[in-house]
Order: C-alpha cells, then structure tokens, then sequence
C-alpha cells in the first residue's frame, strides 16, 4: 500500500508516505476509541510530522452525488466510510463490513457501487471505476448443501448450490464490470471454510463434487456484512480486509433528516414549518430519552438506538396518516399542540414500549414523560392513555367496549376485551397501515398470540388483510418456513409473488426466538426472514432465482429470552416496532374470568350460584399466583411452568359442566376443586408438592368458600371426580359432564368398558382399576372430553400411559392411533402417516386419539410438527399443491352444508379447524434423561397446549391389588400364603427400587424398575411356577410309574410259578382231542369234493342254455329298437296336440292335399272310411287323441297296413312336408309312418319271440334241477365247515395254552433280568421321588425367588445380587411362603448337565456368570448383555453354532433383512455392539408382538408380515462398560450384567498359568471336563430312557423283550459310565489340588486387572482391554525368570507380574496419576490379603459415618482440633479397634498430642504413645505372618520408583523407617 501511494505521489516525504499507508490500512477496521489511540501512537512514533488533508477527488464527488440522489444526508464520516470501503477494495479480494446493525453498512456498498457505475457512465479512465454489479445472499438461511450444492444420496444426483451458482454467473460474465458477490449474514468456522480458497491468492472456490471454480481477482470480490467477528476463524479473518462501520459515528440525526424530507414532505404533504416543528421535537427529546432508557429501564429485549427512533418515526408517520383526521392545513396555533400530543404519543411507546413491563419501570417511565411533557395527564400510567379523534388525551378504559357471553361460542373463541386487548390492536393496526413489522414480547400467557391473532382476524374484511400464522419452535428450519409462506403466495409476474389482488398479506410468526441456535449461534429461520426484511423476498430453493414478495408485512411475538428461546440478532430486531406487554393487572385478570363465569352461571343456574363467582375467581388466581410464585422450574421439575393459560384452563373446565347436572353450591364447589386439581395437581410430582397444593386449596375454600372444610373431609375421606362416561351407550353428544358419587361404581363402569372393548380389539389389555389407574383414565377422559384437549402423559417407560390412553380414548368412541415404525423411517414417513390422520379427522370428520410416544421420536423434526399441530393444527409444508387441491375438494361438502363461503382460503381453514376438533393429541412422554426437559424448553406448546399428567410410581396398595387381580387364579395353596406372595411381591419391587439408588450411589450405574417390569415378574412367576409343577410332575410321576412297574413285576413271579405247573396236563388233554376231530373232518371233507365235481358239470351244460337263450332274446330287442325311437317320437308329437290344433285341421273346408292325406291315413289305421267327412267326424271325437295313444300297435291286420302302404309309400307324404301345410298335421304324419313301420317289424319279430319263450321255458326247468343238486352241496360243505371250525378252535386253544406255557417262562427269565438290573435303581428313584416331592412344596417360593430374580437383578453385579436375594428369601420366611432358606437361581432354574455345558462353550464358572446364563436362556425377555470383555459374546456364538446362529450389527445396512429371515426359519441372532438406544423398528420383536392370522402365527417387522418360527432366539450384547439404559429399554430386555467378575477372571487365569507352568496338567483338566460331561450328559439320557420306556410300556411289562434288553443295556452302560464317572472325579480332584498352587498368581493377576480397569474412573483414556490384559500377563509367563521349585517360580512370577504390569500401564498415566495407581495396587493387595479391614478403607474414602454432634464428647484442644476433624478421630475411637484408645490417649497426653500438632511436619515425627488393644495387637500379629505379607508400605519395588516423581509433601512417609 505504502508503494502504491508513493509511486501515485512521489513528491510527498516518506514519513507521510508511510503515515497514510499505516492509516489507510488500519483506520478502517478500528473502533472510534481505538482511532484516537492510533493517532496518538502515531504522533508519538513519527513527532511533528503533519498530515495533510488527502483528496479523494471524483471519488468523493460521486459519492456525495449518489447520497442526494438517493435523497440521503451527506455526512462527513459516513463518506470517510464509504472512501475506506473502496480503498480497502482495491487490495483485498475479501472484504468485510463489520458493525452494529443500523451503522450504515448496506449504505455503504450500495452508494460505493452507485458510485463506481456513475463515474464509468460519465467517462472515467480510471481503471478502478467501473460498473457494479452485486449478487447478495444470505448463507445462514440455508444449509451447507443449499449453499455450495450436495449430492443426492438415494439417486447420487448433484443438485448446485446457491453460492456457486451465483458466483459461476458472475464468472461468467467475462467484461470489466465489478461483480461482488456479497454474503450477508454471520460468518462461522463452518460454511466460510469453503470460502479459504477463495480469499487467499488461489482466488478458486472448491466444491464438494470436485469442481473448482476459478474467480477473477480483477473484476470480483467477496464481501460480507457481519455484526461482529465472534466466531469468525482466524484463518478467514487474516484473510479479509476489515471496514468498520461504529454507529455512534452516524447516529440517528440523518436518518430523522431523511424521513422529515423524504416521507413528511412528499408523501404525508407536511409543510415546512411543520416540518422544521417536527424535527425540533426530535432534536429536544430523543437524546435525552435514548440515554434515560439506556440508564434507568431493562428492556424485553434488546434495541439499538436508531431501532427506537425508527419506531418514534414510524408510528408518527401512522397517525399523521390523512384517514386519521388530522389537516396539515390548519393554524399553525393548532396543529403544532396537535402534532406535540401525536408526538408524545409515539415517544412513549417507541422508547418506552419495549421495556420490561413492572410497576416500577413504568412509574418510572410515567414519571419522567409527565416531567418532560407537563400537558400529559397526571394520573395512572402514560400508557394508559391515547390522542383521540378531538386530539386530547383520553384513557383506553373509556374506549374498552363490553362483554357478552355466548354459550354456544366455543370458549378457545371467547376473547374479554380489557385495555390491553384495545391499545395494543390499535398500534398494531396503525403500523400495519404503514407497513412497518411489530414484534409483541411479554411473558408467557400475557396474551400477546391473543391479540395478534384476534385484531388481524378483524382486520380481514375492513383492511383487505390476509393472515398467515407460522409457530416457531426450537426445530424449525427455514426451508420449511420459506415453504410455508410461499404456499400462501400468489404468482403475479415471472419473478414477483405477493398476496391475492387487492389484499395485504399479515406473516404472523409466533415463538419468533423459539430456533435453536446453531453450533456457531446462529438462527436460519430468522436469517431468512432477515433477508425478506431487508430485500422483500428471498431466493427460490430449487430453481436458485430471486423471488420478490410484495404486500407482506411481518408481526411476530416471542417470550423473554432464557428457558429454551433464544436471544435474537439485533439485526433481525431491529426492523420492528417493539412492544413488551405487561402481564394483566389482578383486576383485569379477574375481570376476564369474571365476565365469563359470570355469563356462565347466569343461564340456567339457581340464584345462589351468584356469590360463588367472586370466590371461584378470587380462588383460582391466588391459587395460580403462588403457583407460578413458589412452584418454580428446576431441572427436575422443568415442566413448572406455570402461566394465564392454565388458568384459563380451569375456567374452561368448570364450564364443561350443565345447569341440571350441577344444582347444589357444595357440588359446583367440589367441580372447582376438580378442575383446579387436574389442571395443577395433576402435572406435580413429588407428595411434598402435591400436599402443598392441597394445602392451599383446603386455605382457600376456608376463606372464599366459607365453609368448614378439613383436609381429610375433603381429599382423603372422598374421592373428587367428575366425568362424562357414567352413562354407556351414549352417543358423544348425549354425554353429561357430571359428578362421579361413588368411585366403586365408577371402577365397575370402567371395567365393563374395558370388557367391550376387549371384546373388539385385536390386541384386549388386562388392566386393573385401582385408584392410580383410575385416576388416571379418569383424567384422561375429561381432556378426550374437552374440545381440542391434548394431554401430555410423563411418566417412566412401563407405567402404564398408553395403556390409559387406549383405554380412554374407547371409552369416549374414538378411534386410537399411532405410527408404526420399521427400517428407515423418516420425516417423509411421518408427514405421510400425518397426512393419514389429519384425512381421518379434517375430511372423515371422525373423531381420533394421535397417540405419540417419545420412542417414536427418530428425529426431532417430528416433535417440530407436534408442536405446530398443538400450536395452529397445522404442519408446515405437509401438504404440496397437487394433494391441498384435493383436501380442498373433498372438504367442499362440508363447507357447502355450513353455508359458507367457497373461496380456497375458507375451506382450507375449515378442514384445519375440523382437524382441530376432531383431533386429539396425547403424548407419552419419559422423564428420565435429558431429552424431556430439552423438548419442554425448545417446544413450548408441549407445556403450554396440553394439561399435563405426571405418572408417579405405584404405591404399595397399588402394587398390592395388581398382585392379588393377576394370582387370583393361581394355586398358591393356602389363602394366607397366597397373600403373604402378594405382599412380598410389593416388597421385593420396592428393595430393588432402593437397591437401584444404591447401586448408582456407589458405583454410579443406573437401572430402573417399572411397573412394567412388576407385571412382568408376576407374569413370568405364574408362567414358571406352572411350569416347573408340570416338571416335577413329570419327573415325580415317571419315578413313581418306574417304582410300581418294579413292584409288579415282583409280585406276578410267584403267581408265574404256579400257573405254569397247572398248565402242563390240560395241554396234553387238548392235543389228543385235536388229533381224534382232525380224522373226522378229512373223511367228510372227501365226500363232499365228490358231490361238488358233479354238480360242477350240471351247472356247466345250466350256462349253455342261458347264453342261447339270451341271444335269441337280444335279437329281437334290436329289430324292436329300429321301429320304437319312431313310434316314440310319433307318441310324442300327439302329446303335443291340443285342442286348438284339432280345431286347426278340422277348420278346413277343403283342406290341403297333404292334409286330407294325413286324415285319410289315420283313418285308414282306425278302421273308418277314408274321406274328409269321416275325417271331420273322428276329429270331433272327444276321445280322438286317447285312441290314437292307447292304438293296439302290436295287432294291426294285415289289410289296414296294404291300405297305408298307399299313403306311407307316396314320396310326397312326408312329415316335413306336411308340416309346411299344417303343424298339427305334421304329428298325425308322424304317427301314422310310425305305425306302417312298428308293424312291418312286428311281423319279424314275432317268430323270434315265440322261440324266446321255449328256449326260457327249458331253461327254466334246467335251473331246477340244477337248484336241487346245489343244496345237496351245501349242506355236505356246512357240515365241513362246521368240522373245520372246531378243529381250528381246537387248534387255537391247543396254542393258547403253549404260548402261555412258553410266555410265562420267558416272563419269568424276563423278570429275572429286570430285577437285577433294576435293583440299585429302585432304591435311588424312591429317595428321588421323595426328594421331588419335598421341593414341590418349596416350589411355591423357590420358584417366586427366581422369578424375582430374572425380572431384576440381571444389571446388578454379583454383591448387590446376593444382597438383594438374601433379602428375598429372608422376607419368604418371615411371611412363610414355603421356600429352601438357601434359595439360588442356579438350584432353581438349572440343572448341572446344561450348567457345565455352558461351561464347556466358554462361560465362566463363577456363580455370577453361571446366573448370566440363567438369565440369557430363561427370561421371557430377550436378553442385552452389557459384554465389555466379550465373554458373553464369545460364549453365545459357541453355544448357538450348532443351530445356525447369524451375526449382525444395528449398523449393518441389511440387519433387518437378516433379522426377518431368521424369524421365519427360526434361527438364532446375535446381536452385537449394541448402544443405549434400540432402533424402533426393533419393537415388534423386543415385545414379540405375534398375532394370528389364517392359521398361521406372524409378527410385523417394518412394513411386512414374517411367519413367527418359535425357535427364533434373539440375544444382543454391548461393549459399553457402563451404559445407561432408560427405562423405555429396561422394560423391553431383560438387562445382565455380563462384566467379568473377579472370581472368573481368577479362573480364567488359573487356567493361562497351568496350562503354561504344566500344559500336560491343564490339557488333561480340559479332557476331563469334557469327558465328565458328557458322561453325565450320556447318565442323564439313559436314566430318562429307562423311565421313558418303563412309563410308555403298555400291558405287562415282561412280555416287552426288546424293552428288557433294553433295560439290561443301559443299566450295563450306566454302570460302566457310573464307575468312568467316579474314576473322573478322583482324577479331577487330584489335577485341581495341583492347580491351585498356581491360585496365588490368577489371584493377584485378577487383582492387578481390576485396579487397572478403575482407572478409566479417572480419565476414558485409561481403558485397557481384558485381551490386552491376558496378553501381557501372558508374556509375563513366557519372560519370567525359570525355576523348578514351585514355591520360587510363584514367588518370581508374583514380583515379575506386579513389576511389569506396573510398568506397562505407567507409561500411559500422567504423572500425576501414577502415585495414585501405585496406591490402589498397594492396597487392593493389602485389602484382599486382609491387613486393611473394610472399615479402615471406607473410613479412608468417606470418613466418619453416623457419630451425631450432640453424641460427640469433649474436646481438650478446640483451639488445634476443629470440630470436622474430632469427629473422625471419635469415629476411629469407636469403631476401628487399633485405634481404640485414641481418645484416651489426647486427654491424658493433651501438651504432648498440641505440641506434635505444632510440628512443621508431624508426619516425620514420633507420634505420641497410644496404648494399643491386645485383640488388635495379635490381629497385627497374626496379619504380618500371614504367608503374603506384613511387607511394610517401604517395601514398595524399587523399579516402580523411577515411574513416580514424589513429593515429600505429597504423602506420608513410613513409619517404620525412615526411607
């Protein structure tokens, strides 16, 4: 820069060169302080040297020219600016517009760019001047990928951003033209990274698709306008030339010169007296009241100065307006006082109306206004008044009109006019007319959406304004603001959107501060409506155009900052009119809720009704105030947030009630109670706070209500509930709001809608209606009940919220719904289920329950769009054109039946307005973790548009009933053990909720118990107990059958005996007698074939004859069968015939030739002559048709047929012919060429008949004679078959008895077998069977005690486990439940085959890991094991190999898919790396939500039905060593505790050092296991085949030989496997007693890793693995010194493994850690060796527990002993034996113990003598000779010394030495 100046100037001195390069270069970005400093450095730097005034030249003059043409004030630094600016320019390629918003910066490029175009348009040959084009956006009103462009991730599409686009369009542009491209918004680290490149040399932009965009350093430039540099990167500020803009410099004056010129004059016609008048006023005032503001008020929210005068301006410019009656033409004289009360006026509300609303504030304000405006009326509050139409100063309250009530008015509609309502819609309305932005701030519940929302529905018609509503939330993003407000827009050029002709569009944005800011602070929905503050519109998201919007003016309202909104950019702030509105007066309020019940109680009501209104106000404000007072937030209770709201709330409870339902005082007093309850009570949490706001209550009904009222009249000895569901059967409209008497019935009412409506779901519920549950059905019906009532239910996971909500919503009619998740569900997804539910409630009508629960929040966006539909029933951007069009139209009908207008805005509100009606929300919501505090903060209509009811965990009696409804049914034996479960039941759910506090106390894990987890543990009791009765019935039963087989099979030996003694000569006998019939019977057997031979051959010359004459007879048939089809068809035709066709033929006079031959034929054939006459006659005959049927065919003589043939033969006399002439005729044809025919055959035929019947005749007497031979036959064969019978039966009988000789003997050697196979074994099933049925009466307990256990203690670590079964079965006896006083899991629920299986397949042998695998295999839940080790992990995939067990992850794309195939074929899953939340789409699966369907048994995973194959298993485990798991997931897994436990670390080492120390030993240990298990496995299998065969066996079991051998087998293998077994276990034990010489090491091995694995308590850098840890100890092994005496080579590799581990982990420790890490080694080793008792140690974490101040005794040396530190020296006194006479030795030694107090250094120093105990003496004693240690603390290694740099201050030196 310096060079540049110098080659522009050379004749100018150096000093001055340089001077104004170090000015030009740093002026600029200085702050109006710094440049004063600047200046005197430089005077001090360069002394005397004088700087002359610098020449901008055409520069200057171009600039000032632009500033009077824009009509604006040429100030003096404000150019300076502007000449910076420029200069800055032509050395930096990014520069940077830094200041307060309102100093100027827009000004400055826009007149710098006018500028520039001006001087190259009149000619300039500067280079520098050229035209100037500008491309503006703002990168914080969209995202990364809008900005620099993104890729599609689903189609891989690149889709360009907005900065890259602009700027290829300015690159583009390859002429000398300037282009900027301009970033208006906060510069981050985040979004300006990309620009780097582009503002160092490179001058490239480089884009994410690999792009690179090269800018012209000549002709481009990137700027940015910023407020500040806060969180600016160093890199990007290095990078930028910096211009300054301080507000001060330009202050307020141009501005208020520019708006009396520009808009006073030209547009308002003030003249010029008025003007310089107006002006006056500003210059008098405004300084002074800026400063008092600035001193002495708080404002809402934050303001800069020319924000207010700005406001001043505005709202003076409104009322100076034509239309508001003031003539500028008046007197001077009477305008001028006129103009100052306008003035006033808009003073105090501009300045004053943004400041915190208190009386103190605006006495205040009140105050000084009157001392500066002596005309200004004295009394109240200056905003109390306004200039009315005469121009004098009136008060709002004269203006305030009344109020009416309107029953049939829905109470969200009922608006009270009060004097707030009034003045703030007249400012408002006044600054719309002018089209300035009003931003409304106040408290929540001031009623500021009230307001807005009432006065621009008034506005509509009369100002032609069009509302447009958007509620902000912290998660609302500005695409779906943009979205929101282009769908209200109309396209009215290419470019340019704005409202319908004629109308003004009114943005009212609620919530306005409501955005979560970003990382870096900033708020992309309010940058965006920064950018349509400033620009009037903003760019297309798609298409990347500008879009202008006329006719649209911006209002919004927001809270004061804190609690989840956020403080907003004064840049934004700064275009509105801010106003803080007041929280209402106590009279106001009251006034409003009076008017309302006051209209209320006056329709229909009795007259002594009246006094109560001022008691139910006076009341519910009081309560409310001290409500809001008292109750306030904390982080715990951070739904305490109360406002007017619920106040309101109450009210529009007590008018849900009728007239006719409410006619006594005491019972509208007892509605007042109820509401009040449900809208405060209700959302409390805690007995404290809900015993306080009764309290109160009982306090106010005694002062308002004078009555006598008691808390326990009111709230203990009753229950106060009203509702609308006592009367069933009721439509939704017929219901009464009414009073509940007798809460008994109301359970019952509820129990019998609970049974319809399990009589139509699907999926019925078990509830049990005790007074929690029915409360809070109770609750929820009266909001179901309200007209857009919401609720908002909080309670932890598994208490029963959406259950009542179910429940409740049946019970008001209404159909319940909720989304279903599945894999990759989105927003998308939820818009289109919403879009579902709002066609259902909007277009349907049908009243529906949206029932959400927080697990269903997979993105928080959907809370957003919750929050919109609480807030305005609507969801920004859910509907695009084409489907609104549609809604539209389907909603037509129901405008058309309301009879209102049809316009697209109309209906559109009435769809949504139906959506509100009909819709009700409820949302489940936990509190546990911080997401329910956050939502509350960031969503405000959670809290403020739903009445909260908090869930409060069971109470006892609750516990109780649920226990004694579910065991109802369940044989528990005697009644008082059935109670006595119940009550254990409530007492081991609450041990485990005081465990779990223990358990996060001490070791700080956390673990919930939930009523859903009490369910689940009288469900899986109740399930198990029956189970393992039919186990035990089984196994007892199958005993019981094997003893009493045993038993008759000894008692039938001797019966055996003897039956076969008896039997042998009755043999003998039978086979004599069966020899004599066998010769009887083969002589009649001859005789009888003789007879059969010869009437065989009869029978034979029988079927000759019958087959000639059944020939003869067919022929004739088929002759015959030639003439019937004719003759039939003839008969048939005559059938036809009637009368009428009689009646035809004989009509003819002369009838036709085929005719009259017909008729001539069928006389023929009747025997009459053949003319028409006689024809004419026999057709007259009544029985003509009857003679022509019943013709005697068959004797035709032989001359009628001569005569026929004349006619038959004619070949004209057909039947078809004739039936052209006469159709009647036509049958007669028939019939008589049918008889011609029959007869020819006839004659043929006849000769063959008579020969049929000769031949049947012969044949008949043939058969005759045959019959008769044929009986003789039969008799000769009975006779036989008799013979034969009794020979066989005599055969038969003969058997019999040799089969039963031979079966007895074989029973008896069978027998034989049987008993001395099973002889052992009888005496060892009836000590079994005795065993079993012992434990069958424990059952009933044991079986409650492992219940217990699965449902609980599965996240407990194994002390807490044993505490709490310990517990357990000591609260069994005390209530005597029978159950085994030493009651485990493992005795329990497992057997010791199955156990040492798992042994096998990798679990640990510990108790605890052993229960783990209890608790994996048994639990009705699916199991998560927090695995950090893998050990858990290691075991399922050994276990689960065999059955095709897959392997996935939930960050595995394709999990799903494997999830669904392992369902439908039944394979096993694991699960792995599980975090602390479970994917939803999980659900169906974790709640095995299966249902049936056409037979088969299914369950929903996603969006599809997967057959359900029972043997599925799914397991899941975590590498988390410490999750948290919320109670949503504790209630859906059953949680274990998989980590490593320090016994089965030790193990698992044993097994490393004897497998390294004697591999042989170890491997033979590992053979064995094996070995014994299976050969256990293998008895186990044999002893139940045995009793399987024994139990399946039917009929006598000694007639079964391949059971005996059987038998006989397995008892021989029993045996030799018995005595493998026995020869095993003495092996084992020998090898085991040799291992556990190696113990010492494992122990101290597991000790060492557990001391390391605290250390991640320190830091989660200190995480060391358990491989990592087997590995190292492992290298120990190897590297250890060698010896051959076991006692050294333990010795050496003790040393070995604590010198080396110490050393490994140290190099990872800070130094400051390593002294503590060589402690807890140190002491863990003297803790586990006993020399530090547990009550040495806990004194030395937590110091003295339980000695009471008063219990202290005195103190000899208060001066030197404060009173913390004698307390720990009593404890040590009383309860740590080596110090047991320590007190004793301070008082007899007191200047002895003060002077070694004295010491600079006691520790170094003989302490005074304290008389040791003699029991502590010999414990010392007997500690130091103890085989490890009594190594004194010197005796640290050496080698760990070089680790630790000690600090002789920083411990205590030993006291044995002096080291």
């Amino acid at each position: 820069m310096a060079g540049s100046l110098k080659r522009a100037n050379p004749n100018i001195n150096e000093d001055v060169t340089l001077i104004r390069a170090m000015q030009d270069s740093n002026m600029p970005k200085f702050l109006a302080d710094d440049v004063l400093l600047f200046r005197s450095i430089i005077g001090d730097l360069f002394p005397g040297v004088n700087i002359p005034s610098q020449d901008y030249g055409k520069l200057q003059i171009a600039i000032e020219d632009c500033i009077s043409t824009a009509e604006l004030q040429k100030h003096p630094p404000f150019i300076l600016k502007v000449i910076q600016f420029f200069e800055t320019l032509n050395v930096r390629f990014g520069v940077m517009l830094v200041g307060p918003t309102g100093s100027g910066k827009t000004e400055n490029y826009r007149l710098l760019q006018a500028a520039m175009t001006e001087l190259r348009d009149k000619g300039s040959v500067d280079e520098r001047y050229q035209r100037t084009h500008t491309y503006i956006l703002n990168p914080k009103c969209m995202k990364m990928g809008e900005l620099y462009g993104e890729y599609n991730l689903m189609t891989n599409e690149w889709s360009d951003g907005l900065a890259s686009t602009l700027i290829r369009q300015a690159v583009a542009d390859i002429t000398l033209d300037r282009k900027w491209v301009m970033f208006d918004g906060p510069v981050d680290a985040i979004w300006i990274e990309n620009m780097n490149t582009v503002l160092d040399d490179n001058c490239t932009l480089c884009l994410p698709n690999g792009e690179r965009i090269k800018l012209n350093p000549t002709t481009m430039r990137a700027l940015f306008e910023v407020q500040d540099l806060s969180v600016a990167s160093p890199a990007t500020v290095s990078r930028c030339g910096m211009v300054y803009m301080p507000p001060e410099e330009l202050g307020w004056v141009p501005y208020v010169t520019t708006w009396c010129q520009k808009i006073l004059a030209t547009q308002l016609g003030v003249l010029d007296e008025t003007k310089v008048y107006i002006a006056s006023l500003f210059a008098d005032h405004i300084d002074d009241g800026l400063c008092w503001i600035r001193h002495n008020c708080k404002e809402a929210l934050l303001s800069v100065d020319i924000n207010l005068v700005t406001s001043c301006t505005f709202i003076l410019q409104a009322l100076l307006q034509p239309t508001r009656g003031l003539s500028m033409n008046l007197e001077l004289a009477v305008l001028h006082p006129c103009v100052l009360k306008l003035f006033i006026f808009s003073y105090m509300w501009a300045l004053g109306g943004n400041m915190i609303a208190t009386t103190t504030s605006w006495d205040e304000w009140s105050e000084w206004i009157r001392d500066r405006f002596p005309l200004f009326p004295s009394e109240g509050y200056v905003f109390d008044y306004f200039v009315g139409k005469d121009f004098l100063f009136h008060q709002w309250n004269d203006v305030v009109p009344d109020f009416k009530y309107d029953s049939q008015l829905p109470y969200f509609e009922m608006l009270v006019p009060t004097m707030d309502t009034v003045r703030y819609s007249f400012l408002l309305e006044i600054l719309l007319e002018v089209e300035k932005a009003v931003l409304f701030t106040g408290d929540t519940g001031v009623g500021k959406s009230v307001i807005i929302s009432d006065s621009l529905s008034r506005f509509t018609e009369p100002k032609a304004i069009m509302p447009l509503t958007i509620y902000f939330s912290a998660q609302t993003a500005a695409k779906d603001t943009q979205l929101l407000i282009e769908s209200k827009l109309e396209k009215k050029r290419k470019t340019r959107f704005g409202a319908p002709f004629g109308k003004k569009i009114c943005l009212f944005v609620d919530d306005v501060n409501m955005p979560a800011r970003e990382t870096y602070g900033a708020q992309p929905p309010i940058e965006l409506l920064r950018q349509f503050q400033d620009f009037s519109g903003f760019y297309d998201r798609h298409k990347l155009f500008w879009k202008d919007i006329d006719d649209m003016t911006l209002v919004s309202a927001c809270g004061p900052p804190g609690g989840g909104r956020q403080e907003l950019t004064p840049r934004f702030v700064r275009h509105f009119n801010m106003f803080c509105i007041a929280p209402p007066s106590d009279k106001s309020t009251k006034t409003i809720l009076s008017s309302i019940l006051g209209g209320f109680l006056s329709e229909g009501f009795p007259m002594e009704f009246e006094p109560l209104k001022k008691a139910v106000v006076d009341s519910s404000y009081e309560l409310y105030t001290r409500m809001a007072q008292e109750l306030l937030p904390t982080p715990t209770k951070s739904h305490y947030t109360f406002n007017l709201r619920d106040l309101s709330k109450v009210f529009q409870g007590l008018l849900m009630i009728k007239p006719f339902n409410c006619q006594r005082i005491d019972t509208f007093m007892r509605l007042w109670v109820h509401e009040a309850c449900r809208v405060f009570h209700d959302r409390l949490i805690d007995i404290p706070d809900k015993h306080y706001f009764l309290s109160m209550v009982i306090e106010l009904l005694k002062r308002n209500f004078s009555g006598n009222f008691s808390y326990e009249e009111m709230f203990e000895q009753q229950e106060i509930a009203f509702g609308d569901f006592m009367r069933m059967g009721l439509e939704r409209e017929e219901r009464r709001y009414e009073e509940v008497t007798d809460f008994a019935k109301m359970t019952a009412i509820m129990d019998e809608y609970l049974e319809e409506y399990n009589m139509s779901s699907t999926n019925p519920m078990k509830l049990v209606f005790f007074k929690d549950a029915a409360k809070h059905v109770l609750r929820l019906a009266r909001i179901l009940a309200q007209p857009r009532g919401n609720a908002m239910l909080v309670g932890v996971g598994g208490s029963g919220k959406q259950s009542s909500c179910r429940f409740a919503a049946s019970m008001a009619a209404m159909k319940c719904y909720q989304i279903e998740l599945k894999r990759g569900y989105n927003g998308n997804d939820f818009r289109e289920d919403l879009r579902k539910l709002f066609k259902m409630a909007g277009v349907d009508g049908e009243p529906v329950v949206f029932l959400f629960t927080d697990t269903q929040i997979v993105h928080e966006s959907f809370v957003e769009d919750i929050n919109n539909m609480l807030n305005s029933g609507e969801v920004p951007g859910l509907y695009p054109d084409d489907e609104k069009n549609r809604i539209i139209a389907d909603i037509r009908p129901v405008v058309q039946m309301l009879g209102l207008p049809e316009s697209k805005d109309i209906m559109w509100r009435t769809f949504i307005n139906r959506v509100r009606d009909n819709l009700h929300v409820v949302l489940c919501m936990s509190p546990v973790g911080e997401a329910f505090r956050a939502r509350c903060r960031q969503f405000p209509s959670l809290i403020n548009c739903c009445t909260i009811d908090w869930f409060n965990e069971w109470p006892a009696e609750a516990l109780m009933s649920v226990a004694e409804f579910f065991l109802k049914a369940v044989d528990l034996g005697e009644d008082e053990v059935k109670a006595s479960i119940c009550n254990t039941c409530v007492c081991i759910h609450m041990s485990v909720a005081i465990m779990s506090d223990r358990f996060f106390t001490e070791i700080r894990r956390k673990f919930y118990t939930t009523p859903k987890s009490y369910l689940d543990l009288i469900n899986l009791y109740t399930s198990l107990l029956a189970e393992k009765r039919e186990e035990f019935g089984i196994a007892r039963d199958r005993l019981l059958n094997g003893l009493t087989k045993l038993e008759e099979t000894n008692a039938l030996i001797d019966t055996m005996k003897v039956d076969l003694g008896e039997l042998q000569p009755v043999l003998v006998e039978k086979s004599r007698a069966t020899a004599e019939l066998m010769v009887v019977v083969n002589k009649d057997k001859a005789e009888a074939q003789v007879v059969k031979e010869r009437v065989a051959a009869d029978e034979a010359a029988v079927k000759i004859q019958a087959a000639e004459t059944k020939a003869i007879a067919d022929d004739a048939q088929a002759d015959l069968d030639k003439a019937l089809p004719a003759l039939n068809a003839a008969v048939q035709s005559l059938s036809a015939l009637n009368k009428g066709d009689i009646t035809e033929i004989k009509s003819f006079s002369k009838p036709p030739p085929l005719v009259q031959t017909t008729m001539e034929a069928v006389c023929t054939l009747l025997g009459e002559k053949p003319d028409w006459d006689t024809a004419k006659k026999v057709l007259g005959d009544s029985q003509f048709m009857k003679r022509l049927i019943d013709f005697d065919k068959d004797n035709i003589e032989v001359k009628i047929i001569k005569k026929l043939e004349k006619y038959t033969q004619d070949i004209a006399y057909t039947p078809e012919a004739v039936g052209k002439v006469s159709s009647a005729a036509r049958s007669l044809c028939m019939w008589t060429h049918a008889m011609d025919v029959y007869s020819k055959v006839a004659k043929e035929v006849e000769p063959k008949r008579a020969k049929l019947n000769a031949a049947q005749l012969t044949l008949a007497d043939a058969n005759a004679v045959l019959k008769g031979k044929q009986d003789e036959l039969q008799a000769v064969v009975d006779r036989v078959r008799m013979l034969e019978e009794q020979l066989k039966q005599a055969e038969i009988d003969q058997k019999e008895l040799s089969d039963q000789a031979d079966i007895t003997t074989k029973r008896l050697a069978r027998a034989g077998k049987l008993t001395s196979a099973l002889a052992d074994e009888q005496v060892r099933w009836r000590q079994t069977a005795d065993r079993i049925g012992s434990e069958t009466e424990q059952l009933v307990g044991n079986v409650f005690i492992g219940a217990a256990c699965i449902s609980y203690y599965g996240a407990f670590t194994g002390v807490y486990r044993d505490c709490l079964v310990s517990d357990w079965v000591k609260q069994c006896v005390a209530c005597s439940i029978p159950v085994n006083e030493v009651a485990c899991l493992r005795d329990t629920l497992s057997n010791p085959v199955e156990v040492r299986e798992w042994n096998i397949w990798g679990l640990p042998t510990d108790n605890v890991s052993v229960d783990n695998g209890i608790l994996t295999t048994r639990g009705k839940r699916w199991p998560l094991m927090i695995d950090p080790q893998g050990q858990g992990n290691t075991w399922i995939k050994a276990m689960e190999a065999k059955n095709g067990l897959r392997i996935t992850k939930l960050t595995d794309p394709n999990y799903l898919r494997t999830l669904e195939n392992c369902v439908r074929v039944g394979s096993p899953v694991l699960m792995e790396d599980i975090g602390e939340v479970l994917d939803p789409s999980l659900e169906t699966i974790l709640q095995k939500q299966v249902f049936k369907q056409g037979g088969r048994v299914l369950i929903r995973i996603g969006d599809s039905d997967v057959d359900f194959d029972q043997n599925f298993k799914l397991y899941m485990t975590s590498k988390m060593p410490n999750p948290h798991y919320l109670p949503e997931v504790c209630i859906k897994v059953t949680i274990i505790n998989f980590t490593v436990t320090r016994q089965g670390l030790e193990d698992q080492l044993l097994g490393d050092v004897t497998r390294f120390e004697q591999a042989e030993l170890e491997e033979a240990k590992d053979r064995l296991v094996v070995s014994i298990a299976n050969d256990k496995k293998q008895l186990k299998d044999l002893e139940d085949k045995i009793l399987k065969l024994l139990k399946d066996s039917k009929g006598n079991i000694l007639d079964d030989e391949l059971l005996i051998n059987t038998l006989n087998n397995s008892k021989v293998t029993s045996g030799m496997i018995q005595g493998r077994v026995k020869e095993a276990e003495v092996t084992e034990t020998d090898i085991n007693e040799k291992r556990e010489q190696y113990r010492r090491v494992a122990a101290q091995g597991s000790i060492i890793y557990f001391v390391i694995a605290d250390l991640v308590l320190i830091g989660p850098m200190y995480q060391f693995s358990l491989p990592y840890f087997t590995k190292l100890f492992n290298h120990c092994l190897e590297s250890c010194e060698k010896s051959d005496c076991i006692p050294d080579r333990l010795a050496l590799l003790n040393d070995f493994v604590m010198n080396f581990m110490f050393t490994m982990v140290c190099r990872g420790l800070f130094e400051e850690h390593k002294l503590l890490f060589s402690f807890l080694l140190v002491s863990a080793k003297l803790r586990d060796s006993g020399e530090i008792s547990d009550a040495e140690w806990n004194f030395l974490l937590r110091g003295s527990t339980g000695v009471m101040k008063e219990d202290l005794p005195e103190n000899p040396l208060t001066k030197k002993i404060e009173e913390h530190k004698w307390k720990e020296l009593v404890y040590l006194d009383q309860h740590l034996p080596m110090f047991e006479n320590l007190l004793l030795s301070i008082n007899n030694n007191v200047n002895a113990w003060s002077a070694w107090i004295d010491e600079t250094d006691p520790q170094f120093c003989p302490m005074p003598p304290v008389e040791v105990p003699k029991s502590a003496v010999m414990a010392a004693s007997d500690t130091s000779q103890s085989e490890e240690g009594g190594k004194p603390l010197c005796a640290l290694p050496q080698e760990w010394l070089s680790f630790i740099q000690f600090d002789s201050n920083m411990y205590l030196k030993c006291p044995c030495c002096t080291k």
